[in-house]
């Protein structure tokens, strides 16, 4: 796995991830779109935390800086 996200997209995918629990811990969001969002957010937070998105590789996509 070769690194391809930069600390601005993992930033953003975070705070994502954090908007939508917040969102379902104040019953903002319920029921089966809660449930998508989470795991949509739990996806999130592991790509960033790896630095790795999978989906990038397909399209050649890469959001970390160049050296």
């Amino acid at each position: 796995m070769k690194n391809n996200m930069g600390t601005v997209d993992k930033v953003i995918r975070i705070l994502i991830a954090v908007i939508v629990v917040v969102l379902y811990f104040t019953h903002v969001i319920y029921g089966t779109l809660a449930i998508i969002l989470l795991a949509l957010s739990a996806i999130f937070v592991v790509t960033s935390l790896l630095g790795f998105c999978p989906l990038y590789l397909p399209f050649g996509l890469s959001t970390r800086e160049k050296k």
